[in-house]
């Protein structure tokens, strides 16, 4: 008798754990290689249903309404999930406080906000961070990170390749000359690329070009046509005082965003189309 009440009491235990495994949120797996950002917690209840990460990219921050500021550098995308079960999701603006208040206490600063966007900044351990957090009346909400740093320059415009391209077509696009963002200042991991074209200028004595600026289409036309014709100014300037480039060679032009190589429609197109390039005489 004490054996059949044994056998009663563990079957209805055993009844309870299932009853109760149903009825508990079940949590998801997360994406295969995915984590959380060390900046952030997760909402409680979600998991990871995808994650990017780019050892260099270019991602555009929301600044102000209708304004964006691209930053590039090392950048990680995360887009979490609710659980199928659960029930209390925050709201959009709840995601949005919850982002904004934590990197306040890290010391950031929220730098445009929306009921379902924000843009946040954070500087740390010398690093400048910028974040965008995005959320959904779903429960569905995302990261965007950018941690901004210059690109280590792997490839290298050559002179001989340049010059062949010069003789066969009349024009070489050279890649590898950065500005600062709406300026004509030359970035320092251009100088590579410009000594380059400096080679080529010096073992062609004859050779005259135009400096040729062009942009993609952020902005006003008005505006790229007088940027790009700085950043063609500013790359002559270069090969004349750190070079020895007689200027009488060079003839600096911009073209704005009339000569595109490829369409704005993507970060990719529009890094295509901001370029320099040499045109012969």
């Amino acid at each position: 008798m004490k054996q059949r009440i044994s056998y009663f009491f563990m079957f209805a235990l055993i009844l309870v754990l299932v009853f109760l495994a149903a009825t508990l949120p079940a949590q998801q797996a997360d994406a295969k290689d995915c984590k959380d950002s060390p900046l952030f917690t997760r909402i409680p209840g979600h998991w990871i249903y995808n994650c990017k990460q780019s050892q260099f990219d270019r991602f555009d921050f929301l600044t102000a309404p209708g304004k964006k500021t691209p930053v590039e550098g090392q950048l990680w995308k995360i887009t979490y999930y609710p659980n199928r079960d659960l029930v209390a999701k925050q709201s959009e603006l709840q995601v949005i406080r919850n982002h904004e208040n934590a990197i306040t206490k890290l010391g950031g600063t929220v730098v445009y906000s929306e009921k379902a966007r924000c843009t946040l900044k954070l500087l740390k351990d010398g690093k400048e961070l910028w974040i965008e957090v995005w959320a959904e009346f779903t429960g569905k909400y995302g990261l965007v990170i950018v941690q901004k740093e210059a690109m280590a320059q792997d490839v290298v415009a050559d002179a001989a390749a340049m010059g062949s391209d010069i003789n066969v077509t009349g024009h070489v696009a050279v890649y590898g000359i950065y500005f600062d963002t709406g300026r004509a200042t030359i970035k320092a991991e251009s100088a590579a690329a410009i000594a380059e074209i400096a080679k080529l200028l010096k073992g062609t004595p004859a050779l005259k070009l135009f400096v040729v600026g062009h942009t993609d289409n952020e902005g006003t036309v008005d505006s790229n046509i007088t940027l790009s014709q700085a950043r063609g100014e500013a790359v002559l300037k270069a090969l004349v005082s750190e070079h020895g480039i007689a200027a009488a060679r060079l003839r600096s032009y911009g073209c704005g965003q009339f000569a595109p190589v490829a369409s704005n429609d993507s970060p990719e197109g529009k890094a295509k189309n901001r370029r320099v390039e040499l045109v012969k005489q």
